[in-house]
């Protein structure tokens, strides 16, 4: 079934500071039918989540001001519901977990 109202579609904010990572995602969440958005850091994912309803959140795990890890406590106490996922460029979670 195709969703055709704007209501219907899932809202997704995806938050890396590297703008292919973004344009990537944007692409394939968009092709699929997602309403997307963006953001470069962490300040500017918070300050867009307090504006917009998201349904998911990808955030990137080295962001330039703060954590992804920061951010994702700090978006789970003011946005319980939305889903999030970390993603990272690291081969290894492990490396990027460290860091």
């Amino acid at each position: 079934m195709e969703v055709t109202n704007l209501k219907d579609r899932a809202r997704i904010l995806i938050v890396d500071d590297d703008e292919s990572v973004r344009e990537t995602f944007t692409a394939i969440l968009e092709e699929n039918g997602y309403i997307v958005d963006t953001a470069e850091c962490g300040r500017e994912a918070i300050e867009k989540s307090h504006k917009n309803f998201y349904n998911a959140a990808f955030i990137d795990i080295r962001l330039p001001d703060m954590e992804g890890t920061e951010l994702l406590t700090a978006m789970k106490e003011s946005m319980p519901k939305m889903r999030k996922i970390m993603i990272t460029g690291f081969p290894a979670l492990q490396n990027a977990v460290e860091r």
